[in-house]
C-alpha cells in the first residue's frame, strides 16, 4: 500500500513545490507570465505544500525532469532566429519587409492589464470617458467583472453603454491603441490594419445578466426606448433555453404543466441531457416515458423547428415569471 506521506503532489501542488524551489528573482520571473488566476491559484498552494516531504520534492523534480526530456528547445527563442537567419540572407531592410508580412500577430494589448485591476478602480478610470470607450472596455473584460464595473458607473448611462457595447462592430488596432492611450497613458504604436470583433448583443446580454435584478430590469427598459429590436434581441440572448435549469422544481413543473406536449416535445428533440432529465424528473414517471418515446419516434427535425419551440418555451416561462406564477433563478437575481 502506498504512503500518502510519500505520494507525488500533481498538478498547481507540484507547479508549487518547484517554484518555491527556485530563487526568488527566477520565480517572480515565472509569476510575472502567468494570468491572474494563475498566480491566485498557485500562491494559494504555495501556503498548502509547506511541509511536504523529501520524498515528496524527490517525486516532483523526477517528474519534471521526466516531461522536459519529452520536451524539444526548438521554440526557443525562436523569434530572434529566425529573424537573425532573414537578415543575413537578405539584409536588413529586405528582411523587414518580408518579416512583417509573414510574422504571426503577436500584438499584446496593454489593455490586459485591467484583468489585474478590481471593477473600482476600472470604473474610477472610465467614469468620465466617453461611453463608446466605456463599452470597449467592458467588452475587453469577463462579463461578471463588466457588470460590476457597470454598477458603479452612472445609471443614467448605463442603458446607452449597454447599447454601445451590443452594436460594437469590428475594433482596428489604431483604436486600441487610443484606447490603451486614454486608459493606460502608453501610447502602442502599430502599423497593422488588423482588426478585433468585440462586442455583440450577445457580449451585452451576458454582462447585464451578471447585474442585480433590479439593475437588469432598469438597464432592458431603457435599453427599450433607445432601440427596441435591438433590446429583444438582448433580452432573448440574456433568457436561453438553459436558463430552465435555474427555475426550481414546483415552478418547473408549473411550467411544464402549461406548455403545450406538442411544444414540449419538438424543444426536447435538441435540448441538453442535464435539461431532458431535470424535466422528466419533474413529470410523473408514465407522462415522461410517453415524452421521451414520442422525441424518439420523430426522427431527425429541422434545428430552426426545435428552436422555434424552445423560444415558445421560454416565452410561457417569461409570461408565468411576469405573473409572479414562477421565479426565474440565475446569477442577477436579488435577495433580501
Amino acid at each position: 500500500m502506498a504512503d500518502p506521506l510519500n505520494a507525488v503532489p500533481q498538478g498547481g501542488e507540484a507547479a508549487a513545490i518547484l517554484l518555491m524551489l527556485l530563487p526568488e528573482e527566477e520565480a517572480a520571473e515565472v509569476l510575472s507570465r502567468l494570468d491572474p488566476e494563475e498566480v491566485q491559484h498557485l500562491g494559494g498552494a504555495m501556503f498548502g505544500v509547506a511541509d511536504v516531504s523529501e520524498g515528496q520534492v524527490n517525486g516532483v523534480l523526477d517528474m519534471f525532469v521526466e516531461r522536459a526530456r519529452q520536451r524539444t528547445t526548438l521554440g526557443f527563442e525562436s523569434d530572434a532566429q529566425i529573424r537573425g537567419m532573414m537578415s543575413r540572407a537578405l539584409g536588413a531592410d529586405r528582411a523587414e519587409n518580408v518579416l512583417a508580412r509573414i510574422t504571426p500577430q503577436t500584438r499584446a494589448s496593454t489593455l490586459d492589464t485591467l484583468k489585474w485591476m478590481d471593477p473600482r478602480t476600472i470604473a474610477s478610470l472610465v467614469e468620465h470617458e466617453h461611453p463608446q470607450v466605456v463599452a470597449l472596455v467592458l467588452a475587453h473584460l469577463e462579463a461578471p467583472v463588466a457588470a460590476d464595473v457597470l454598477q458603479l458607473l452612472d445609471p443614467e448611462q448605463q442603458p446607452d453603454i449597454v447599447y454601445r457595447v451590443a452594436t460594437l462592430g469590428p475594433v482596428t488596432a489604431e483604436a486600441l491603441d487610443d484606447l490603451e492611450r486614454i486608459l493606460l497613458r502608453q501610447v502602442a504604436r502599430s502599423n497593422s490594419g488588423t482588426t478585433s470583433k468585440r462586442g455583440g448583443a450577445s457580449e451585452a446580454a451576458k454582462i447585464v445578466n451578471n447585474t442585480r435584478k433590479s439593475a437588469e430590469q432598469r438597464i432592458v427598459r431603457a435599453l427599450g426606448k433607445l432601440d427596441k429590436t435591438l433590446a429583444k434581441t438582448i433580452e432573448d440572448e440574456m433568457f436561453v433555453f438553459e436558463n430552465l435549469l435555474d427555475i426550481d422544481e414546483k415552478g418547473l413543473g408549473t411550467l411544464l404543466r402549461t406548455v403545450d406536449n406538442e411544444v414540449l416535445i419538438v424543444a426536447l428533440k435538441g435540448a441538453d441531457e442535464r435539461i431532458k432529465t431535470r424535466m422528466f424528473g419533474c413529470m410523473s414517471s408514465r407522462a415522461a416515458q410517453s415524452i421521451q418515446d414520442e422525441i424518439v419516434g420523430r426522427g431527425p427535425m429541422r434545428l430552426a423547428e426545435v428552436q422555434d419551440a424552445q423560444r415558445e418555451v421560454l416565452s410561457v416561462a417569461k409570461r408565468l415569471a411576469d405573473a409572479g406564477t414562477i421565479m426565474l433563478g440565475g446569477q442577477g437575481d436579488d435577495f433580501v
